[in-house]
């Protein structure tokens, strides 16, 4: 539609989580995607998982989760990318960051590094390895 204002404000996109209110600086976007996740370095923590992000943004990711997990622990999580690369290769974001706040079913991981591969049509990103 010509003439709509599609700008989302910070203060628009803000949220509450476990009963405090959000005070991120930044914008977040309600991006509806599956995410694999997996606690790196779990030794005995539960390791892996999956679910949907709720809402990504330049300094972390919330996302459900199928049980609590560890509040500050390294998580990476992989979330099949909803726009193609030159509109045919599928994409897969992968980042890696702390686990920030956490409840029964969702976290929030704050992003320390990312990036983007490509992924098969099984969904998983191709390997890099040689």
């Amino acid at each position: 539609m010509i003439g709509m204002n599609m700008e989302i404000s910070a203060a628009d996109s803000r949220a509450d989580f476990g009963g405090t209110a959000d005070r991120r600086e930044t914008s977040r976007f309600p991006v509806r995607e599956d995410v694999r996740y997996r606690v790196l370095h779990a030794k005995g923590l539960p390791g892996s998982g999956v679910g949907k992000t709720l809402d990504i943004g330049s300094g972390g990711i919330l996302f459900t989760t199928q049980e609590r997990l560890p509040l500050g622990r390294l998580v990476e999580v992989a979330v099949n990318w909803p726009v193609r690369l030159g509109g045919a290769c599928p994409l897969q974001f992968v980042a890696v960051g702390k686990v920030v706040r956490s409840e029964a079913t969702k976290a929030a991981v704050q992003i320390m590094r990312y990036e983007f591969k490509t992924r098969g049509s099984n969904g998983m990103a191709a390997s890099t390895a040689n």
